[in-house]
């Protein structure tokens, strides 16, 4: 399980087909093999871990799933990926409740300012969609964010300018697909909702 509260921007250092090693400033002595690290939202086991400047490179392989589900696969060396490493008894939950797997991939719409701020619109799958609710939380890039407002298939957020510099979503533009997790309540709910008589 993780928070959505982003710890270290990790970048692409090599890939071979759904292999992928990634450079990052966790420390290495500090992380086991088949840990769990959530990459741009997407919970993976890590497979190796080798020492490097300030920090370490790990590897992770991903499924064909996820890659058809999620935006893994456009991933190439340079890419740079939002880290966040899984939680622990005691932790801090700084965020909202987030299980690492995503359900679908949402498209940035609109950027505008507000203040210091940015207001992102978004557009999901219908399918996803029914997911989504005012006040609620989503997960964009494995960053957990509260919506503003929803209209079909588009939703607000609204981004502080912290959230903009210490993670990878102040440089995304319109057009851009971001890894999209709905909250696990709504998930539920809304399966339950199937079965009511």
């Amino acid at each position: 399980m993780f928070t959505g509260i982003i710890n270290d921007i990790g970048q692409v250092t090599a890939r071979e087909g759904g292999r992928f090693a990634i450079r990052c400033a966790y420390d290495p002595a500090g992380i086991a093999l088949g840990a769990s690290i959530a990459c741009d939202g997407a919970c993976l086991t890590v497979t190796k871990v080798v020492s490097a400047a300030n920090g370490c490179i790990f590897d992770v392989d991903v499924s064909n799933e996820t890659l058809a589900r999620t935006t893994l696969g456009d991933w190439v060396i340079g890419t740079r990926v939002n880290l966040e490493r899984a939680l622990k008894a005691g932790d801090e939950l700084g965020g909202h409740l987030v299980s690492g797997h995503v359900d679908g991939v949402a498209t940035l719409a609109d950027v505008s300012p507000d203040g210091d701020s940015r207001r992102l619109s978004l557009e999901v799958p219908a399918g996803l969609a029914r997911y989504v609710a005012s006040k609620g939380s989503v997960t964009l890039n494995g960053i957990s964010l509260t919506v503003n407002e929803v209209s079909a298939t588009r939703f607000g957020v609204n981004v502080i300018p912290h959230t903009l510099t210490h993670t990878t979503l102040g440089a995304k533009k319109p057009g851009d697909r971001l890894n999209f997790e709905a909250d696990l309540l709504a998930r539920y709910v809304s399966r339950l909702m199937e079965y009511r008589t």
